[in-house]
């Protein structure tokens, strides 16, 4: 199962992933993307892989950590929360509304684009 987590509940999100495991964010972005807007690491792991890469770095992550996708607005990061779900990732949610939402709710100092 996916869990849909908007940035404003992500702290609730990571409390009750800390029952499985560390939670980790993983960034599907694309680098000019992480360079236009990323996110601040506050008290959680990030990890930025572009989900075409992604199939051939999965060696690179642990299905048994928690683990929460993050694109541009929801659509990239859901599909790869389905393809690590298929690969059999235990715990994962995908940070509906992206990045975007994140600079709306979370933190405005991220820039939109």
């Amino acid at each position: 199962m996916i869990d849909h987590v908007r940035p404003a509940q992500l702290s609730a999100w990571f409390a009750q992933a800390y029952a499985v495991g560390q939670p980790l964010v993983l960034d599907v972005r694309e680098p000019w993307e992480l360079q236009t807007a990323s996110v601040r690491t506050d008290g959680f792991e990030l990890v930025a892989i572009p989900m075409g890469q992604l199939p051939g770095r999965l060696a690179e992550l642990d299905p048994s950590r928690p683990l929460a996708c993050l694109c541009h607005h929801g659509a990239r990061s859901l599909r790869v929360a389905a393809f690590l779900a298929q690969q059999g990732f235990g715990t994962l949610a995908n940070i509906t509304g992206g990045i975007d939402a994140w600079s709306r709710e979370h933190d405005n100092s991220v820039p939109r684009y």
